[in-house]
């Protein structure tokens, strides 16, 4: 079973994390070396997650209830939860599915006096043009927040300059994963100053909590090989039993974030070494070569099927999406021949608020309805993507096209 996406963190990193999470390394200097990784100016915070530094913005600016934080109209539901346990409304934007992103007269169209920040997602490894929309929020008043969790390049691409924050995610499953923690580029000084104050006040996570992940992963990382994977689909399968239940969620929940006593830490000193040691290994190559293999899986599935965000002038495939007419019919299909095809259940559509029904963003909407994920790195041999595009074909063409 070829698993829908790999593990990006080797043995050597595993143990590494391990012994250091007994050892008592030099806590200050860890977060110099973190903060310092895209610029030496200090514009840096290291962070204990994504969402974490997405607190500490919406903290720092003191908004007011009501207050509206307009997304592009795809994000994880955690985001979006941040927004509502604040006092805030959450606003779409909806979604081309050329590029995965949003448009500039969409967004004209949605901000009000009540808009205070706009965030835009870079979704699936593809990277937006978004300094238009950055620019136009910016003089209507809005922070701007781009969150990069799914498109870190190291140091090829270190944010958007247009954008008042830049966010960038080493969480589980992400391209250069310390199992957690997050860089946050903030260019205002007061700003920075007000979120690293508020962060400074946080207990620190405990070293063997991080210990924890890092042993989960481990075991995870045993789990997810080919033919223990195989192994697992056959059991349940048997039984009459997804094992997406009983096992992917594991993977997700290795660092879970679902109140804001689980986000509000410092990273650990384990954390930090980890974050600092993938830093410094970055591979660009290793982007390269699974972009390669993206666009190779790309050409051989062709139009048979909706394949999003192709539109984008960068896409690296951090993970390979389709949108499909019967999503669970492509699932089931694909994991019988060995492809751990799967969706997104973390990733949501932003509703519209209840007072402004006509920003219902239904591009959006469909498209998480028709997503699936299918495995696609550079393991895998062209012969293997050969024989997937093959299967997608041809259940493409037993079924109903996607209506747009």
């Amino acid at each position: 079973m070829w698993v829908r996406t790999q593990l990006k963190i080797d043995w050597g990193d595993l143990l590494s994390g391990l012994a250091a999470s007994f050892t008592a390394a030099e806590r200050p200097r860890e977060i110099r070396q973190a903060e310092a990784y895209f610029s030496g100016s200090g514009d840096t915070i290291a962070a204990y997650s994504v969402r974490s530094g997405f607190d500490l913005l919406l903290q720092a600016l003191d908004l007011k209830p009501g207050d509206e934080v307009i997304f592009s109209a795809l994000n994880v539901r955690g985001m979006v939860k941040i927004v509502r346990e604040a006092g805030l409304t959450p606003v779409p934007v909806d979604l081309d599915l050329a590029h995965m992103g949003p448009s500039i007269e969409r967004l004209k169209a949605v901000i009000t006096p009540r808009s205070r920040v706009f965030v835009a997602a870079h979704l699936f490894g593809s990277r937006l043009d978004l300094d238009p929309m950055f620019e136009l929020a910016k003089a209507k008043g809005l922070v701007t927040v781009e969150d990069c969790a799914q498109a870190f390049n190291g140091h090829n691409y270190p944010g958007s300059a247009a954008a008042d924050l830049n966010m960038f995610s080493f969480g589980p499953i992400k391209t250069a994963t310390a199992l957690g923690g997050a860089l946050i580029r903030v260019r205002d000084q007061k700003l920075r100053d007000r979120m690293r104050d508020i962060q400074s006040r946080y207990p620190v996570q405990p070293e063997a909590k991080h210990r924890k992940r890092i042993l989960q992963f481990m075991g995870l990382k045993l789990v997810t090989a080919r033919p223990v994977l195989a192994a697992i689909y056959r059991f349940y399968n048997a039984r009459g039993e997804d094992y997406e239940d009983k096992l992917a969620d594991r993977v997700r929940d290795v660092a879970p974030l679902k109140t804001a006593k689980n986000m509000r830490f410092q990273p650990s000193t384990t954390m930090l070494h980890l974050m600092n040691r993938r830093l410094a290994r970055f591979d660009m190559e290793q982007v390269s070569a699974r972009q390669r293999k993206g666009e190779r899986l790309s050409g051989l599935i062709g139009t048979s099927v909706v394949q999003p965000a192709q539109a984008n002038a960068h896409h690296d495939y951090w993970v390979f999406p389709l949108l499909v007419s019967e999503p669970r019919k492509f699932i089931e299909a694909l994991r019988r021949e060995g492809f751990d095809a799967a969706d997104l259940p973390r990733s949501q559509h932003i509703a519209a608020p209840e007072d402004r029904p006509g920003l219902d963003p239904k591009t959006a909407a469909a498209a998480m309805r028709d997503l699936i994920v299918v495995p696609c790195y550079a393991a895998m041999p062209d012969h293997e993507l050969e024989r997937q595009a093959a299967v997608i074909k041809r259940i493409a063409a037993d079924v109903p096209a996607r209506k747009e």
